[in-house]
């Protein structure tokens, strides 16, 4: 399994329980699809650079997992279909910078 990072924004709309529900879903899809979550850091509401959807700010959640190589991209699936998501972007950890 390689590791990856994502960073994905949701809409600040929801409220706290609706938040939880929407970070919950996407724990249990890499979990369900082989994964392993190893840390979830809610950076909480920020000021989006420019609007999205004429919304201009949004709740920033960074989550680091393991997973194999199929999975970021059912990650990246899912989080297109998603109406709360505003951004995303999945980082695979392994690759080296040269």
């Amino acid at each position: 399994m390689r590791e990856y990072e994502t960073l994905f924004i949701i809409n600040p709309d929801l409220d706290e329980e609706a938040t939880k529900a929407v970070i919950e879903k996407f724990s249990g899809l890499l979990e369900n699809e082989g994964g392993e979550v190893l840390k979830v850091d809610e950076w909480g509401k920020k000021r989006l650079a420019y609007e999205v959807n004429e919304i201009s700010e949004g709740y920033y959640v960074l989550m680091t997992f393991k997973a194999p190589s199929d999975v970021p991209r059912e990650l990246q699936r899912v989080f297109k279909i998603d109406g709360n998501i505003l951004r995303y972007i999945v980082v695979n950890l392994d690759e080296k910078a040269s």
